[in-house]
């Protein structure tokens, strides 16, 4: 225990700046996590790695694996273990909980993308575990600011320096999703997807309407780390519902085995769809020329369902 200058005691070191983990704490708890996810995945049972998955990707995981054992009770029958190999890792240097680093893998799934794992833990006694996790191509990794013994630079949720702050680009999707502008680049992930729902929206005997809402609260908060060029790399989710609704005399289109196992309630005549996003941006400094938010990746997973 210490006394700073100000007065105010600082116990354990949560007031210093430190780096989030060592390279090697991080390389276990990747070698942690990868071990549990495949268990679980094998299995079909979400209880083999729930203490290493939370967040957004926890919400994703454990409903895929939740329907994945209501169709195959005996487990996964086309499982391929999980194997990262010419890891990366970005640790932040910060004070205070929670600490968190980034993994940047190549994996023997998902073509060349790199794997990007954010590992993160609110004090020492829990495990380290994965919040959110996308897959970008190479080229699109961004270089980050670093200091001297190679720690990166988080950026706060509230950091005036960005575009956006972190803690608003939840809000900012959901609002734009609705109605478009100009926060975020065109894209597949943007105007994209705003194109698709529209053409979705109205076909014969079906109507699809879409709600959005912010996730950024707790195990969802944004994560972000300061990029060399004076933006930042940012982590955050959202929630998406989707409802079809099918006219009277027509019926809604047969979902899939994986979407029946996750509802609830009799398809009737709607079938509401409840997802999860996680995704990754780059969202420039407040005096780049260009301060459009840009889409680097975006991963979303069925998390419930409900017939009516």
């Amino acid at each position: 225990m210490s006394l700073a200058a100000s007065g105010c005691v600082v116990v354990h070191g949560e007031r210093e700046v430190l780096p989030a983990a060592t390279p090697t704490e991080a390389a276990e708890a990747l070698k942690d996590f990868t071990a549990a996810y495949n268990k679980a995945d094998k299995a079909y049972d979400r209880a083999l790695d729930a203490d290493y998955v939370t967040g957004a990707l926890g919400a994703i995981d454990a409903a895929r694996l939740d329907a994945g054992r209501e169709v195959s009770p005996a487990g996964n029958p086309s499982y391929v273990p999980l194997e990262f190999t010419d890891t990366r890792f970005t640790i932040p240097k910060k004070a205070g909980w929670p600490r968190w680093f980034v993994a940047n893998a190549d994996a023997n799934k998902g073509d060349e993308a790199r794997w990007l794992l954010v590992f993160t833990r609110s004090n020492v006694a829990e495990p380290w575990a994965v919040a959110y996790l996308t897959l970008l191509d190479p080229d699109d990794v961004p270089a980050f600011k670093t200091d001297k013994d190679g720690l990166a630079e988080p950026v706060t949720v509230n950091s005036a320096e960005l575009a956006v702050a972190p803690k608003d680009l939840s809000a900012a999707y959901a609002t734009y999703l609705k109605g478009g502008g100009d926060v975020f680049a065109p894209g597949v992930h943007t105007s994209g997807w705003v194109a698709q729902r529209k053409k979705n929206a109205i076909k014969p005997g079906l109507v699809t309407q879409y709600i959005d809402e912010p996730l950024a609260k707790d195990d969802f908060a944004p994560l972000g780390l300061r990029t060399a060029d004076g933006g930042a790399l940012v982590f955050f989710a959202t929630h998406h519902y989707e409802k079809q609704t099918a006219a009277l005399g027509t019926s809604i289109p047969t979902p899939s085995d994986s979407v029946r196992a996750l509802t609830t309630g009799e398809i009737k005549q709607s079938l509401t769809l409840e997802f999860v996003s996680n995704q990754v941006v780059l969202d420039p400094g407040k005096g780049a020329a260009n301060r459009s938010v840009e889409f680097l990746s975006r991963i979303q997973g069925l998390t419930a369902a409900q017939g009516e």
